[in-house]
């Protein structure tokens, strides 16, 4: 996609054709008065560290100074998606760019948001003349593929990649086949690259299941990257369960909370997931950090969730650029 001139700094980009030497990709989006960036994600009432992520995009977009305002609006928490309608004043914000921080075109970009929002198609024009630009989600931006890459080598550093399988675990779901589309889509595209000795896409709700690692992997090593946009009770708990690495930590407690009504029950493990969790250690960030875990005389590496990157924030701007061309 091609942009003009601006005098704003340069965006680093990590995988379009134009960066292949890592060059820049000049932006331009100049900033207008007029133009307003709404962040929609899914956030949980139970896990405040759901939402985390996207309020710290919104707040490095917000000191780049791109946007007349930078707001967020949340499906599970406050500001509502149905607050988002009155978050931009009509008279100073003309346009306002609705970017998804979702991995998977799916039952909520699709579904949910539009409805809540109000949106008619990819431009909404309201009664009061203000015009909603709806973005693609951060998920179906080319950088997904580098962003996994960068995960994997951060949370197993000096591991032989042609002695490791590479695990992209996603959710899974039946509300919306699409949902389990981005994690198969990255899969190839990694496997492609003929840098690992084996390339996955696992999930925790329909085959091939996260819980079947041991057999649908051979190498020595194995590196795990959740393919979500924030660390939740999936990433801190659930999968950890279905890994088998969960009852490895010490100092067992039972967290308190329940789990996302939102969320499906796990229906490929058998056991109770809720006795299964008092296995889980004290600090939730914990489970990122006791890498490798031995199990089977192999190694297990198990990685924070993709979209707790900071380098997110850049992708949600190019998603909102892509929509203004």
């Amino acid at each position: 996609m091609a942009f003009e001139n601006s005098t704003l700094p340069s965006i680093r980009c990590w995988t379009h054709a134009s960066c292949a030497q890592n060059g820049l990709l000049n932006i331009s989006f100049v900033r207008s008065d007029i133009s307003g960036l709404l962040i929609v994600a899914h956030g949980s009432t139970v896990n405040p560290d759901s939402s985390a992520p996207t309020l710290a995009h919104a707040a490095e977009i917000r000191r780049r100074k791109i946007f007349a305002a930078v707001e967020c609006a949340f499906w599970k928490e406050e500001p509502s998606l149905r607050d988002a309608l009155f978050l931009f004043d009509p008279e100073s914000i003309r346009e306002v760019y609705v970017v998804p921080n979702f991995i998977s075109e799916g039952y909520f970009t699709q579904t949910v948001v539009p409805r809540e929002l109000e949106l008619s198609g990819r431009i909404t024009t309201r009664s009061n003349g203000q015009v909603w630009k709806y973005c693609e989600p951060v998920g179906n931006h080319p950088a997904m593929t580098e962003s996994l890459l960068k995960r994997a080598r951060e949370v197993a550093p000096g591991i032989d990649p042609a002695e490791t399988s590479l695990l992209i675990v996603a959710h899974g779901t039946d509300l919306n086949e699409n949902s389990a589309v981005a994690a198969k889509r990255e899969a190839e595209k990694i496997r492609a690259l003929g840098k690992y000795a084996a390339v996955l896409n696992v999930y925790m709700e329909e085959p091939p299941l996260v819980s079947d690692w041991r057999k649908l992997t051979e190498t020595p090593n194995v590196v795990v990257v959740p393919f979500f946009i924030s660390d939740g009770l999936h990433s801190y708990e659930d999968i950890p369960v279905l890994l088998g690495i969960a009852s490895s930590h010490p100092e067992p407690r039972k967290l308190s909370g329940s789990k996302d009504p939102a969320a499906k029950p796990l229906s490929n493990f058998t056991g109770s997931l809720d006795s299964a969790r008092d296995d889980i250690g004290p600090s939730r960030g914990e489970i990122f950090r006791r890498n490798p875990y031995k199990i089977d005389g192999r190694s297990l590496f198990y990685a924070p969730s993709i979209g707790t990157d900071p380098g997110f924030a850049e992708i949600i701007i190019e998603q909102a650029f892509a929509a203004k061309s």
